[in-house]
């Protein structure tokens, strides 16, 4: 049996992220969806990792041979525990690849399977986790982007963060006077 590896942080899973995974389950007879905690982004995603790995479930549920898990450490370690002989990597553009590359190499010379690249299908090419976000924080329609499940959880995501930035009055405060 053959198992591959998907890994990204999915903030939020696009519809980009579930075609890849479709045609990857036509080469590989399993694919571990690997959620990942990536330092770089932590503190600016917008979901937290158990709602990314409940919206890529949720997302990836009627593929056959789909597992979704968290990745917690280096991809390496994860790719041997899943007996992956495989990574899969999805590519939008040149930019991606040469972003790609090194970080392939090194997952290679840490012990991590040939890094297999799935060229993105030209209505996905444009898509990403941050123009999704970006879109929806300014009231665009990002239902042709993403899973269902994901307009739902970004539109509560958005509101609770909008709450968070909003100025708070106190209570029995005199707001026709300054302090």
């Amino acid at each position: 049996m053959t198992v591959a590896v998907y890994p990204g942080t999915f903030d939020p899973i696009t519809l980009g992220h579930v075609d890849v995974v479709r045609r990857a389950t036509t080469v590989f007879d399993r694919v571990v969806v690997g959620v990942a905690r990536n330092a770089a982004k932590e503190g600016s995603h917008l979901f937290d990792l158990g709602q990314r790995l409940a919206l890529a479930r949720a997302a990836l549920a009627e593929l056959p041979g789909v597992e979704v898990a968290e990745v917690p450490g280096l991809l390496a370690d994860f790719c041997l525990e899943r007996g992956a002989g495989a990574v899969v990597k999805g590519l939008r553009s040149g930019t991606d690849l040469d972003a790609e590359v090194p970080m392939a190499l090194l997952n290679r010379d840490l012990g991590a399977p040939e890094t297999v690249f799935l060229v993105a299908a030209p209505v996905h090419a444009h898509v990403s986790s941050s123009l999704v976000k970006d879109v929806a924080r300014h009231g665009g329609d990002v239902s042709a982007l993403v899973p269902p499940g994901v307009v739902a959880a970004l539109a509560q995501a958005l509101t609770a963060e909008t709450d968070l930035n909003r100025p708070h009055h106190h209570e029995g405060r005199n707001r026709d006077h300054q302090p």
